[in-house]
């Protein structure tokens, strides 16, 4: 999936992205927001969330590929997300820098708060707007719980609440999260974080050195 990708000759002073597929409308809207016209973004799928495993030889040829394209800078949008260190290794063998933090649920709040709310949240289930938009797609469906109901309490019993971190104030990604609440029997909180640490993260990848 390319998004927002340079169609022409690449220049030394464009920027590529390769971001999950899950935050890919977060880095277009923090682009806009910034005004970083020269960066470039291109994902790889969303359904490695539940793959890890894939990420780091998939990142491993998408930088191949970009440096063969003729990019010179690039930027992993993705913290470690599950691979156990592996995506870093890949990164750190191209010169790559990626976002902080172990997960996207970690950078949008920010390492900070993130850290500080580590040890309340080891039993929250976090959503954040892609997985509102996507919940059928990504839990229901997959899991089977269209089907089979009774599968819940197996699947999200060692959980006490959903934790809702939004990035936009949407009431419809609102009201999704809380029925996900209902649905799964659990808690409900809602946590506006905007994009968090992505920001800075991108302003900084933005930069190309002189």
């Amino acid at each position: 999936m390319a998004t927002g990708r340079a169609s022409s000759r690449v220049t030394e002073d464009r920027v590529l992205v390769i971001a999950c597929g899950m935050i890919a409308r977060e880095i277009l809207a923090v682009k806009e927001r910034l005004g970083l016209a020269h960066v470039d973004l291109t994902c790889l799928p969303a359904e490695y969330h539940y793959y890890p495993d894939k990420i780091p030889p998939a990142m491993d040829k998408a930088i191949t590929d970009a440096r063969m394209e003729g990019y010179r800078h690039i930027f992993a949008g993705y913290a470690d997300c599950g691979t156990g260190g592996m995506l870093d290794a890949v990164l750190e063998r191209h010169g790559v820098e990626r976002v902080p933090g172990p997960h996207c649920f970690a950078f949008y709040q920010g390492s900070a708060a993130f850290e500080a709310v580590a040890d309340g949240d080891m039993t929250a289930f976090y959503m954040t707007d892609f997985l509102c938009r996507q919940f059928d797609a990504f839990f229901i469906k997959p899991l089977g719980l269209d089907r089979h109901p009774e599968l819940i309490k197996d699947y999200f019993g060692n959980y006490e609440k959903v934790v809702y971190l939004a990035q936009t104030n949407d009431p419809e990604l609102d009201r999704v999260a809380e029925n996900a609440a209902k649905l799964l029997g659990l808690a409900f909180e809602r946590r506006f974080t905007g994009y968090g640490d992505l920001p800075g993260a991108l302003d900084e990848a933005a930069k190309i050195p002189a």
